[in-house]
Order: structure tokens, then C-alpha cells, then sequence
């Protein structure tokens, strides 16, 4: 007697397909419920909604028809599952979802930084890979839902009968709330609602953006007249330090602190020997993990902007900026971008009448990691073209301390500010320093490496203002957002700390009703205020007459 024996690479094929399927239906799209509980086998027995509801779909489609149906079908259980990836990317890095409506000029600014720190041509494979990865995730899905779909009809009296009964046990889980293990319910329905979300976030992006936009013009400083801004810092000159991911963790986390609380400890005892106060609390930040100009620009115009959309109407809008304030009453305006690489668009919606950025600064030095150049360069460079310089007025200044920005590797090490000349100094220090591919190595070595370029950032400014400051010098310095949650942590929150800094007592008694530190490391109960409300508050405890309160 002869048997017949069953072809194996079909079997394989279509078990191939099944599992596509099941696992893109069922993966969760946040690395925080990839527990390792959850990866056991017992975890995948799920009934995904959206198979069962498929399966019935194509049963009953006309024959014609199926063939599209399954395509389009797969292809869309493709692309949400190529925005779950891309969601535990953004989790990863900015500890937020993905917005499908506003979030796609990110991807660019992705790339821009594989660039800017691993080269063209790395950036470019990464991007092509991507591309081509999702294009590949698409379609295949597509297939493997066609084979599947081709299966069922040739069996189409049994599959008619099994999909009833998977539906009677889906909803009898649901009712129940069945859970065998945590994030991971037997009645899943996770990949219809992540559709339906996305689905929904169009509109709701549209009416955020309406409120938004009256809410920008909504602006009772803008017709405050030049001559009441800002009176209690009349002929100071204000420098605002904008530290590169200097986030609440880098004084929370023990290890990192370690580094970063000494450094403050050693700031406090410089500025008290030259005769400066520091007032410090803490600021919840509209970004994490990178996006630092919508940071820069919540900073600055007094409104909550944590995406790219909001960012550009922001820049549309007739907002009264805290540097356009400053110019308006009086102020010299500059900015210090070593980062930026190209013309800077945005400098007249805030407000700068000068821009130095890494085209101008004259620097001959090495790159350190996506920093161009370090921050005591950028001081050195501000110090003789800017701050010794004449002037007519008092200035105002935004200096960029990039040196704290991922990935920490290369770092730059302080050196005498009269040997920095055109930073060919930093050659050796670079070529001897801890490299990326180290450093990267583990999360201990990356933290340890993200504090030692916070506590540079602030030795190098501290160090510039004790030097060269005078008695007329206000400091505002403040971190932008956290660093990434490799160093910060999957449950960080948002906060950075900011200081004031200032020689004239006058100036920090005007803050006093903010309760803040005196220090430069802000106390764990310090105050906390959303970074959208500082414009508002630096604005009316300046402008305000002395003895004035302030909230």
C-alpha cells in the first residue's frame, strides 16, 4: 500500500504565513510590556478580534473579489504593524507614540543626526534599509494573508463552521477579562484599536491645532509697551545657557549623580568666590529625549509645543518671544548655535539681530560625536567676538552647550582658555577619548559618559562667567529635556532644572516669592513649573516694580 506524502515546502509556507500574521496581530508596540514573562510561550495563546473578523470578511466576499481582499487586508495589518515598530522606536527614544499626523518631519531630523555623527553613507544604507524594510513588511503580510485566505477557501465548509466558535470564545474571554499573563489579554483587539486611534488622530490633530493657533495669538505681553519690559534688569546682560539634555535623572539616578552632584557642588563654591548667587528649580519640559527646539521654543514663547506641528505655527504666529522681549526693550540680541550647519530661518520670528553658528565660529578642531565643536570653544569664541566687544546697549544671549547631546563619545576635556585658539587643541584629547562603539557598549558606560558631558557643559560655563562675568552678568541656565531612556530610564519623567545666576542680590530678590534653591542643584521638593510658563513669569518678575510678588 503507497501513501501519499504531503509536499513539506508548502506545510512550511503556510505555517510560515499563519505565524506572520498571529505575531503581527498580537506584538505589543512599547518595549515596556516586553517583560520577559511575557515572551514565554503560554503568553502568544491569544485570540486576535482582527483575525477572526478577516477571516469572516473573506469568507463571504464575492470569489471575484477575495484576491484584492486578502491583499488589502494584509497590506494593512503590514503597515500597522510597521507602525508599531516605529513606535517602540519613538518609545525608545522620546518616550512618547508615534503621531502618524504630525511626527513625519522627525524622521528627517533622524537622519540628519546618523549624518551628522556616522556618516553619509551609513545614513543613507540605514534609510534604504528602513524603506525597504517596511516596503518588504507590507507586502509580505499581503502574501501571507492571500495564502491564508486561499486555504480557507478550499476548505471553506470547515472554516465556515470554526469561525462562529472562535467568535463565542472571543467574547467569552472579553466578558471574563481572561489574562494569563500582564499587557497580554486572551481576547486581544490591540492592532484594531491602534487602527482606530490613528483613524481618530486626524481630526483631533485639526481641532488642537484651531485651539492652538488662538491660543498663540492670545498674547498679553505683546502690547506691553517697550518701556515697561523688563525694568529690573535694566543694564544687565542676560546669557541664557541652554545645557543639551540636562534632565532631573542626571541628579535623581545615583551612579550619575555621583558625577554631575560634585560638579554643581564645585559650581556653587566658584561662583560664591566671585561673588555670584544662584537661585534653582526645576521646569517639565515639552520634549524628551531629543526634539530640543520645540523645548527651545516652549522656552521662549510661553507656549506648549511637543510636536512639529505646533512648532511651525508657532513660527507663523505674531508670539512675543523672551528674546524678541529683550530686544524690544533695549537689548543687544545674539545667538550661539554651534549646532546648526545651515541658515537658520527661525532667528527673526525670535528675535536675534546676530547668529553665530558652526559656519562662522571658526573652528578647526575635531567633531565630538553629533557635537561640533566643544562647549568651551563656543565660550571662548562668545567671549572675544561677542561679550568683550563695545556695545551701545546691553546684551542679550542665547549660548547652545551641545557638548551634552547623544552620544556622548568622543568627549572634550577642559583646557586653559588662553591655549583654545582655533580648537586644533582638542585633537589629541579626542583621539585618546573613549569612542562611540565603546561607550555603546552598555548602559552603565553610556550614563557614566552622558554625566561626564553634563558636568563638562556646566564646568565650562561656570568657568567662563567666574572668568570673565561682571558685576552687571544674569545667568539663565536650564537643560533642554531628559536624556533618551537608555539613560534616563523607561519611567523618567520630563523635568530638567533650571538656574538663575547673578551678582546683584536685586536680581534674585525679585524671584524670591518662586521659592527656589540657593544653589545650583535644586532641592528634591524644589518647585516645579511647566516650561511653557517661564516666559510668563521671568517677564512679569522683571517688569513688575521691586517688592512686587510674583507666582
Amino acid at each position: 500500500m503507497t501513501h501519499r506524502v504531503r509536499p513539506i515546502i508548502p506545510v512550511l509556507l503556510t505555517v510560515a504565513a499563519a505565524l506572520l500574521v498571529f505575531v503581527s496581530l498580537v506584538v505589543p508596540d512599547q518595549l515596556g510590556k516586553l517583560k520577559p514573562g511575557y515572551w514565554l510561550p503560554g503568553a502568544f495563546l491569544r485570540l486576535p478580534i482582527e483575525a477572526i473578523v478577516a477571516a469572516a470578511v473573506l469568507l463571504v466576499v464575492p470569489v471575484r473579489l477575495r484576491k484584492p481582499a486578502a491583499l488589502a487586508i494584509g497590506a494593512g495589518i503590514g503597515a500597522l504593524t510597521l507602525l508599531k515598530v516605529i513606535n517602540v522606536g519613538f518609545l525608545l527614544n522620546l518616550n512618547r507614540r508615534f503621531d502618524p499626523v504630525l511626527d513625519w518631519p522627525l524622521l528627517g531630523d533622524g537622519f540628519n543626526y546618523l549624518e551628522e555623527t556616522s556618516g553619509r553613507p551609513m545614513a543613507v544604507l540605514a534609510a534604504v534599509g528602513a524603506a525597504a524594510g517596511g516596503i518588504a513588511l507590507i507586502g509580505v503580510t499581503a502574501l501571507a494573508v492571500l495564502r491564508l485566505s486561499g486555504i480557507a477557501a478550499r476548505h471553506h465548509r470547515t472554516a465556515v463552521r470554526a469561525v462562529p466558535a472562535v467568535i463565542a470564545a472571543w467574547v467569552a474571554f472579553a466578558l471574563v477579562g481572561v489574562t494569563l499573563f500582564p499587557y497580554a489579554p486572551v481576547a486581544s483587539d490591540s492592532t484594531v484599536m491602534l487602527a482606530k486611534n490613528t483613524l481618530l488622530r486626524v481630526p483631533k490633530a485639526l481641532d488642537e491645532q484651531r485651539a492652538f493657533a488662538a491660543e498663540a495669538e492670545n498674547d498679553h505681553f505683546r502690547d506691553v509697551p517697550a518701556g515697561q519690559l523688563l525694568r529690573g534688569l535694566a543694564g544687565k546682560d542676560v546669557v541664557i545657557g541652554v545645557v543639551e539634555s540636562y534632565g532631573r535623572s542626571a541628579l535623581d539616578n545615583p551612579k550619575m549623580a555621583a558625577t554631575v552632584g560634585p560638579a554643581l557642588d564645585a559650581a556653587d563654591a566658584q561662583l560664591k568666590a566671585a561673588g555670584f548667587g544662584a537661585r534653582s528649580g526645576y521646569l517639565t519640559s515639552s520634549t524628551y529625549g531629543g526634539g530640543s527646539w520645540l523645548a527651545h521654543a516652549t522656552f521662549q514663547t510661553g507656549l506648549w509645543i511637543p510636536n512639529q506641528g505646533r512648532y511651525r505655527q508657532a513660527m507663523a504666529s505674531n508670539r512675543t518671544t523672551l528674546t524678541k522681549s529683550f530686544q524690544r526693550a533695549g537689548w543687544h540680541t545674539v545667538a550661539m548655535e554651534p549646532g546648526n550647519k545651515h541658515t537658520w530661518p527661525e532667528a527673526g520670528f525670535y528675535g536675534y539681530e546676530e547668529v553665530w553658528d558652526s559656519r562662522n565660529l571658526g573652528y578647526k578642531g575635531p567633531q565630538f560625536g553629533w557635537s561640533s565643536m566643544p562647549d568651551q570653544y563656543t565660550l571662548s569664541v562668545f567671549q572675544k567676538q561677542v561679550y568683550a566687544q563695545p556695545r551701545r546697549a546691553p546684551l542679550f544671549a542665547e549660548v547652545t552647550l551641545t557638548s551634552s547631546h547623544t552620544p556622548w563619545a568622543p568627549l572634550p576635556e577642559m583646557v586653559d582658555w588662553d591655549a583654545i585658539g582655533d580648537g586644533s587643541i582638542y585633537g589629541p584629547i579626542a583621539a585618546r577619548s573613549t569612542q562611540k562603539e565603546e561607550t555603546w557598549q552598555s548602559t552603565g558606560k553610556v550614563r557614566g559618559a552622558y554625566a561626564q558631558s553634563v558636568a563638562y557643559s556646566m564646568d565650562s560655563l561656570i568657568s567662563w562667567a567666574t572668568k570673565y562675568g561682571n558685576d552687571d552678568l544674569v545667568m539663565v541656565i536650564f537643560g533642554d529635556h531628559q536624556a533618551s531612556p537608555r539613560v534616563s530610564g523607561q519611567d523618567a519623567g520630563h523635568d530638567v532644572p533650571i538656574s538663575i545666576v547673578a551678582k546683584d542680590p536685586a536680581v534674585l530678590d525679585r524671584i524670591a516669592s518662586w521659592g527656589w534653591t540657593p544653589s545650583m542643584r535644586p532641592d528634591d521638593d524644589a518647585p516645579v513649573k511647566g516650561m511653557d510658563k517661564f516666559r510668563d513669569l521671568f517677564l512679569s518678575a522683571y517688569a513688575a516694580p521691586f517688592g512686587s510678588r510674583t507666582h
